[in-house]
């Protein structure tokens, strides 16, 4: 088979890119261990109290001036407008909490301050939350382990399934070594890039798949780079014109979807190079090859000449019952 472009051997390097993932497994985790999560208000419980300014606000001024008034912890997000802020803060349930928080801001400003609203999130329901979320992220990769063993073979699946790890691994590493806030958009976007990186694991499975059908004298490392130059196009300009809109929702959505908008940025990264390494280097490791691809014969019958007759050379039942009367 002739191929028209120039085939880039991406499995030469895939030992490189082995040690690369151990690397960035290792520190991810070494990250989660020694730092942990700076898990947000919705899985440790606190108080949130939201307030509209008259004018534009400064996020920085207010968080000072909350914590030289003596609350710890505290949290200020743009809502919605530059005028509308969300404060969050570690503290105990505190009907009044809201009312303290507005007298400490009225105090630093000269603007008129609405209280919006005062809620509190308990720790029993952010437990919760917690142990949900990660049960819903361990039945997602089962679900998918599934799919995949019936739409390709066990040693793809087991491969998507790695690949996914090692993303959402990868993922938490970085927000626990930057200590950066994990809250349930966090979760989300984690759970989108499982999505996200599972659909390009399945765009270039299906190729690789197509490849080892058709293509007869080529080895297994020949049929991957083979794949993957051919779904390569594919894959940047979806990859490209992901991470456009997510540089512009993290540098102009706000704080609220900040962490979202982050996550999802480094899940694609990481994910669009999982796709063509990680899971085709599962592959290779598992010993994939022809025979486990190729489709089994159809069962035919066989029948002794004339129409009409079994192979015992009995008439059949159907000759039988459309005899002729005389």
């Amino acid at each position: 088979m002739s191929v028209q472009t120039k085939i880039i051997n991406f499995m030469g390097a895939r030992k490189i890119a082995l040690a690369f993932s151990a690397l960035l497994l290792i520190v991810s985790i070494g990250a989660m261990t020694v730092n942990g999560l700076k898990l947000g208000l919705d899985f440790t419980g606190g108080s949130l109290v939201e307030v509209s300014y008259e004018n534009e606000a400064d996020s920085n001024q207010i968080r000072d001036d909350l914590e030289a008034a003596g609350f710890s912890n505290v949290v200020v997000q743009t809502f919605g407008s530059s005028r509308d802020i969300l404060i969050r803060l570690q503290a105990d349930h505190d009907p009044k909490l809201g009312n303290k928080v507005l007298a400490v801001l009225k105090a630093n400003t000269d603007q008129h301050i609405d209280l919006r609203r005062n809620e509190f999130v308990g720790a029993q329901v952010g437990d919760e939350l917690r142990e949900q979320g990660g049960l819903g992220m361990l039945l997602a990769l089962f679900m998918i382990m599934v799919y995949v063993t019936f739409r390709f073979q066990l040693k793809f699946s087991v491969g998507a399934v790695i690949a996914l790890v090692h993303d959402v691994i990868i993922v938490l590493g970085f927000f626990a070594l930057l200590q950066l806030e994990f809250d349930l958009t966090v979760l989300a976007a984690i759970l989108a890039v499982i999505g996200y990186s599972l659909n390009d694991t399945i765009v270039v499975s299906d190729r690789i798949r197509e490849n080892f059908r058709k293509l007869r004298t080529e080895t297994a490392i020949e049929v991957m780079n083979i794949s993957l130059t051919q779904t390569l196009s594919r894959t940047i300009v979806t990859s490209l014109t992901t991470l456009l809109v997510l540089v512009i929702l993290a540098i102009f959505g706000g704080q609220m979807i900040f962490g979202f908008a982050v996550a999802l940025l480094v899940g694609v990264v990481v994910g669009t190079y999982s796709s063509i390494y990680v899971a085709a280097n599962a592959l290779l490791a598992m010993g994939i090859c022809k025979e486990d691809l190729i489709i089994p014969p159809k069962e035919t019958h066989e029948f002794v000449e004339g129409e009409g007759f079994e192979p015992d050379g009995h008439p059949s039942d159907e000759v039988e019952e459309s005899e002729v009367k005389p």
